[in-house]
């Protein structure tokens, strides 16, 4: 999983993207569903679940710790969960490859569980930062040894019982709440988070799906989580909507291409996550949301996308929560408005799969756009339409990250020239079914030579 070899792809423009999509199952409720269903007692069932390295990863480590995971023929997964405070010590390292959202959350699940783990991953991942869980998981009583910055490989070690903490989020991060509310659950007490800015709240929805005593409330303060601890969650049927960051690519990719009209199906809604569709909105994009419905709790929509002339805005800050992930297409899309485009208040992007603040600076950049590169963003002077040059020849540097080889795939989608991009393996972690689909569409990704 940690050692792909590297697949260069090369893309230019070619036909208006044409059809329908359906996008892999949100990757924020893939995980959690394997998770919340690993620690319910009885059977539950995944349909629609994300496919990916990513979600593969959380399967196998909760397999590792006692929970029986079983894909169906029908693609639906089966899961007999252990039970709160059922874990069990895993034999061998857990491997997470790429994905820092199995990390961060399985470390929540493990801190208040009298086992030891050890989390690995690759080479990517091997570089973020842990500290932002780490902190506050050892106030509760967990104990860890890191490599050097608090990065993996690490080893920690639970405490059953842990201590109930109340913890404001200095940043907005819905991994470290998630990890949080985690241990709590097997935690006597009231373990509260507060979070001055909301962040994507799956957690507590499927929580009090599976039947935690969980309660959010509204303060001066800010947004106040708290459950108790000591939980028995019940298993539960789960339809897994369409993942919007997915989502996003075809969006902007439409958004982008001349004559393009495409519509994307069983797209996720929930206002936590919904940033982007706001953002490309309110730059012109021609987004229709049809058929709305309820699924599981979560609204899903499919959204009619279709090409339009973009302009250049300045994005509102109060969106980066709700499109954390979606920032590298969003550059994309403002490559291609009309003016300044000025796209702050995204700290959290130098910390992700990689900096994408300076990898996708650096990948615009080689593709002839116009960046100017902040601590929290960028600032990006679009092209009003017209196509990119191409790369010249030169490789886009993905540096593993799922999100940067999709978003320039995405750019070369209207280039007059190839954009190459150096290492498309990564897409598998999200997206498997990526490159096929924009093949269906009307693109034309090549795989090229390493």
């Amino acid at each position: 999983m940690s050692n792909a070899s590297p697949r260069p792809l090369s893309i230019a423009a070619a036909s208006p993207l044409r059809g329908t999509v359906t996008v892999p199952g949100d990757k924020s409720i893939s995980h959690r569903s394997l998770m919340f269903a690993g620690l319910a007692v009885g059977e539950s069932r995944i349909r629609g679940l994300l496919e990916g390295e990513d979600v593969l990863a959380t399967a196998a480590a909760m397999r590792a710790m006692g929970a029986d995971i079983v894909r169906e023929d029908d693609g639906s997964w089966t899961v007999h969960g252990v039970g709160v405070g059922g874990l069990l010590q895993p034999q061998t390292a857990l491997d997470m490859g790429n994905s820092g959202t199995s990390t961060r959350l399985l470390m929540g699940l493990v801190a208040s569980h009298p086992i030891t783990a050890t989390f690995v991953g690759d080479a990517s991942l091997s570089k973020r930062p842990m500290a932002r869980v780490t902190e506050p998981l050892a106030m509760m009583g967990a104990d860890f040894t890191t490599s050097p910055g608090g990065r993996l490989p690490l080893t920690m070690r639970g405490l059953c019982p842990a201590v109930p903490i109340a913890y404001t989020l200095p940043i907005a991060s819905a991994q470290v709440k998630s990890a949080i509310l985690l241990a709590g659950l097997n935690t006597p007490g009231i373990t509260r988070v507060i979070e001055p800015v909301p962040t994507r709240d799956h957690s507590e929805r499927m929580l009090r799906g599976f039947g935690a005593d969980l309660i959010v409330e509204e303060t001066p303060e800010g947004r106040v989580i708290s459950i108790t601890g000591e939980a028995t969650l019940k298993p539960q049927s789960i339809d897994v909507p369409g993942d919007p960051s997915s989502a996003g690519f075809w969006m902007v990719a439409a958004s982008i291409v001349p004559g393009s009209n495409i519509t994307i199906r069983n797209v996720l809604m929930n206002p936590t996550r919904t940033g982007l569709v706001a953002a490309l909105r309110l730059m012109g994009a021609s987004i229709e949301a049809v058929d709305t419905r309820d699924v599981g709790g979560e609204s899903v929509a499919d959204l009619r996308v279709r090409h339009a002339s973009l302009s250049g805005i300045e994005v509102p800050a109060d969106l980066a929560p709700s499109m954390i992930d979606e920032y590298p297409i969003l550059f994309v899309a403002a490559a291609f408005a009309r003016g300044i485009t000025v796209a702050r208040g995204a700290h959290e992007l130098r910390v992700k799969e990689s900096d994408r603040i300076a990898t996708m600076a650096a990948a615009l950049t080689l593709a002839g756009v116009s960046v100017t590169e902040h601590e929290d963003g960028l600032t990006i002077e679009g092209r009003d339409g017209e196509p990119l040059a191409g790369t010249g020849g030169d490789r886009v540097a993905s540096l593993l990250d799922h999100r940067i080889a999709m978003s320039m795939a995405v750019a070369g989608m209207h280039s007059r020239e190839a954009v190459l991009i150096d290492d498309a393996a990564p897409i598998a972690t999200s997206y498997p079914a990526f490159i096929d689909t924009a093949t269906s569409l009307g693109a034309a990704p090549q795989w090229v030579a390493a």
